[in-house]
């Protein structure tokens, strides 16, 4: 048992002596760290904030109307024999649209023809009836009562002709109206008749053939609310622009009513279109912005600007020492006006934003501020 003991003993010994060889190895093979090195200021693209015109504008619900829209409707009664067009086609003025049966007509203007032609007979007996008359009156053959009777019927039958004819050549008008022709060039609307349909301009509620648009001439309808009634005014700049925000025209009010609309509670103002805007139909409904006015404000570029929680953000470069650091700024903006936001509160003239980097910075971190503004770093 006692040898046992100085056995285990000795194996102590042994490992502590073992143990701090390797610690005095180790301990002069280790090298102390060098000190931590400072964060290396990262370079930034800035810009100073400026002062801009920035408009002050109101969107609207407008509506695309032409100047030059016809309703097309029959002018007189019968069936639809032709249907020469369709929807969306191209047309002249004058050109030919659809046939109405004529054959009811045609027969009321040879029935007509041939009373004219009685009476011209007629008319042509009494004017040589009345020339025998006169010679026999004026050798006293005759009695002036004869000859006064020869005198009237003559002019009787002169006026009857007279009535006759134009009656026949109102009733060939009337022929015309079985053409239906188009009032002047321009798109064909919808055609919501069929060949065969009996049509009538005096039924309770009066058929439509088909509408005409003329594209060339537009104008946009905009109703600006009575609140702003001492503002609209002819001349403001208007753009209209689709679903998206892209501005189709660009044009001015040229026409204020005088008067407010009693369903809309709106005052109607009007636009002309140009000719170039050729994307714009008849009846297409846009957004119409309306700029009031103008002021000079400070703005900031779309890109510096970051939202946190709902609220925007932009960093500065914040002197610091002898260097710039970003500096988070809580700012107030308007709406966007091209690529820049109006700051309506968070900002001064003169601070120098940053640009380029913004999702690697973090408040205080050391910056290098390249640029124009960068030159403004001493001012």
């Amino acid at each position: 048992m006692g040898h046992f003991r100085s056995f285990g003993n000795a194996g102590r010994v042994t490992g502590m002596g073992l143990g701090a060889v390797l610690a005095g190895l180790l301990a002069g093979c280790t090298k102390a760290a060098p000190p931590a090195a400072g964060f290396q200021a990262m370079p930034v693209q800035v810009q100073a904030v400026s002062l801009s015109s920035v408009p002050s504008s109101d969107s609207y619900v407008s509506t695309i109307k032409s100047r030059r829209s016809a309703t097309i409707a029959p002018q007189v009664d019968g069936r639809l024999t032709k249907i020469l067009v369709k929807s969306g086609d191209q047309v002249k003025s004058g050109q030919l649209l659809m046939e109405i049966d004529p054959l009811k007509q045609v027969a009321t203007v040879e029935s007509q023809q041939g009373t004219e032609q009685q009476l011209r007979a007629v008319f042509e007996y009494n004017q040589t009836d009345v020339a025998r008359q006169k010679q026999l009156f004026e050798q006293g053959i005759i009695s002036k009562q004869a000859y006064d009777q020869a005198v009237q019927s003559f002019e009787n039958a002169k006026g009857a002709l007279g009535s006759a004819a134009a009656l026949t050549n109102t009733q060939k008008q009337q022929l015309a109206y079985y053409e239906v022709r188009a009032p002047f060039a321009g798109t064909v609307g919808d055609i919501p008749v069929h060949v065969g349909d009996y049509v009538s301009p005096s039924s309770p509620n009066p058929v439509t053939l088909t509408t005409i648009d003329e594209n060339q001439e537009l104008e946009a309808y905009i109703y600006v609310p009575t609140e702003r009634a001492g503002q609209v005014k002819m001349g403001l700049p208007v753009d209209l622009m689709d679903t998206t925000g892209t501005v189709l025209a660009r044009s001015s009010i040229y026409f204020v009513s005088p008067e407010v609309d009693n369903g809309l509670q709106g005052i109607l103002a009007k636009a002309p279109i140009p000719r170039t805007a050729q994307r714009l139909r008849n009846g297409q409904m846009v957004n119409a912005r309306i700029t009031w006015s103008s002021d000079q404000t400070a703005t900031v570029p779309v890109l510096a600007v970051t939202r946190i929680g709902g609220q925007t953000f932009v960093y500065v470069a914040a002197a610091k020492g002898a260097g710039y650091a970003a500096h988070q700024v809580s700012v107030t903006l308007g709406e966007p006006v091209g690529n820049v936001y109006p700051v309506l509160a968070g900002l001064r003239p003169g601070d120098r934003v940053i640009l380029s980097g913004i999702q690697f910075l973090q408040e205080g971190v050391p910056v290098q501020p390249l640029g124009p503004a960068a030159g403004q770093a001493g001012n």
